[in-house]
């Protein structure tokens, strides 16, 4: 079913949204050294695509303090603003002051505060957030230095039980809407050691992954809960059976076809780097797979994308002759030439300078300028 679903803000990829928020993080620095109002964000998006992750992947990445809360469980506002107890002022007379949640950072940053689910809280607690949002303090506390504050949020105008946020507290926050890309979504998966079968199958039926019940978060869990398999085909029940309590029926049906048609068992990126005989081990196996009745390019480009992110990915100093290996794959004659630019491409833009070498050969780089 289709909603009109309401979003905020560009739509971007996660690595377009880890630069907005590098981006907007150093103008809030920059404006609080300079005394000026810091400005929140707010990511939006569907369930399961992966905000939550992102921001505490890219906290962990920049070395910064983390603090979460989802204000959806909040019940009173204490919660929020702390709850009162006596003590003694400067002239010792017994006064009621507010002590801090716990959850509250109480160190200098910098750091990043992730308010998550913000509009599934009640009204109520919207409303206090208002404040925070505004002055980055309430009135019973305040932030430390150098701290930030990123919220997410469900989409409105469809089946999502949230809370409506008025232009007020909207106009508060700058906004940015995540959504799902399977190239990115898959280079996070081989950094976290996802089954690689599963990577395989998202970047076969990548519109399968923006469903209701088969989200980004759903497939980890169903990766998760096969990874022990060693041979799926063999398992078909239980996979099933695993498979129907994490993904939608349409899901499942494609993926227990995508193993009885052995695309599960696909060449693999360490295949290729390693191969002895690049013309036996690597060309013919690729070759017979992909060329069928109807040319499987949706193939190729998986084969094609889970390399690049091996060899992004790695940190290891590849050896003359598995150079030599990639060069050839980028050669063979029956890769597309898009998708050869675009590999190219990326290895271009890799942190890892030892893969620049494979631009060093005359042929790939002549095809690569008559493209770029």
């Amino acid at each position: 079913m289709k909603h009109n679903y309401i979003f905020y803000g560009t739509k971007c990829n996660t690595k377009e949204l880890e630069d907005f928020i590098k981006h907007t993080i150093q103008a809030n620095e920059k404006a609080e050294a300079e005394q000026r109002r810091k400005t929140p964000i707010c990511i939006w998006g569907e369930h399961g695509i992966g905000k939550t992750q992102t921001v505490e992947d890219f906290a962990l990445e920049q070395g910064y303090k983390w603090r979460y809360i989802a204000p959806a469980q909040f019940e009173e506002m204490g919660d929020l603003i702390g709850m009162p107890h006596i003590a003694e002022d400067e002239n010792n007379q017994e006064v009621t002051v507010m002590a801090a949640p716990e959850w509250v950072p109480q160190e200098e940053g910098p750091g990043i505060l992730l308010i998550d689910d913000v509009n599934r809280a009640d009204d109520r607690i919207l409303r206090g957030i208002m404040q925070l949002l505004q002055n980055y303090e309430l009135v019973s506390w305040k932030m430390p230095p150098k701290w930030h504050i990123v919220l997410t949020a469900n989409p409105d105008g469809g089946d999502y039980s949230v809370t409506p946020m008025d232009f007020a507290m909207l106009t508060r926050m700058i906004h940015i809407t995540l959504t799902f890309d399977a190239k990115r979504w898959s280079f996070w998966a081989e950094k976290n050691q996802v089954d690689p079968r599963v990577i395989s199958f998202v970047l076969t039926y990548p519109e399968l992954i923006s469903g209701e019940r088969t989200t980004p978060r759903t497939i980890v869990q169903f990766a998760e809960s096969i990874a022990s398999i060693k041979d799926l085909k063999e398992e078909l029940g239980i996979v099933k059976m695993l498979a129907d309590g994490c993904m939608d029926s349409n899901t499942v049906t494609s993926f227990i076809s995508f193993l009885n048609n052995d695309l599960g068992k696909l060449i693999t990126p360490e295949e290729i780097v390693t191969a002895e005989d690049f013309e036996k081990d690597v060309y013919r196996k690729i070759k017979n797979t992909v060329e069928q009745k109807t040319k499987r390019v949706d193939i190729l480009a998986v084969i094609c994308t889970r390399l690049i992110n091996y060899l992004t990915l790695s940190k290891e100093k590849f050896k003359a002759e598995q150079i030599d290996n990639v060069k050839e794959f980028l050669k063979m004659d029956f890769l597309p030439n898009d998708m050869r630019l675009i590999a190219m491409q990326d290895l271009v833009m890799s942190r890892n300078n030892a893969l620049k070498a494979v631009l060093q050969d005359p042929e790939l780089a002549k095809m690569y300028l008559s493209k770029a």
